[in-house]
């Protein structure tokens, strides 16, 4: 999509720290980070929400989800994955996107 800031970043248009990459899927560091660990994992191709997007997608996305945490050194210690979806379920660009978080002790439910 045109205005995506994420498409932008996937395409690599504006740069990002990145922590992984295939053929389907981006991921990089948040520039907000909410835990020591915070990765947001992207696919490529654009898909507003969960809602839009196909399981070989999801797939993909929980597969590199596996290789961020080990890059990030949170394999071992255990770490979240979120997905928001919608205003109301605080999805802020609409981009799929998984948040990868870790490197500390995560409380439940999140505050």
């Amino acid at each position: 999509m045109e205005g995506c800031i994420f498409c932008k970043i996937a395409r690599g248009e504006i740069p990002s720290a990145k922590v992984y990459e295939d053929e389907r899927v981006l991921a990089f560091r948040d520039i907000d980070p909410k835990a020591p660990a915070h990765a947001l994992i992207v696919p490529k191709a654009h898909f507003a929400s969960v809602l839009e997007a196909d399981a070989g997608t999801v797939g993909a996305l929980f597969e590199a989800a596996k290789e961020v945490a080990k890059a990030l050194g949170v394999a071992e210690s255990g770490f979240r994955l979120v997905v928001n979806t919608g205003r109301d379920g605080g999805q802020s660009v609409e981009h799929l996107h998984v948040h990868l978080l870790g490197g500390r002790a995560l409380a439940w439910p999140p505050g």
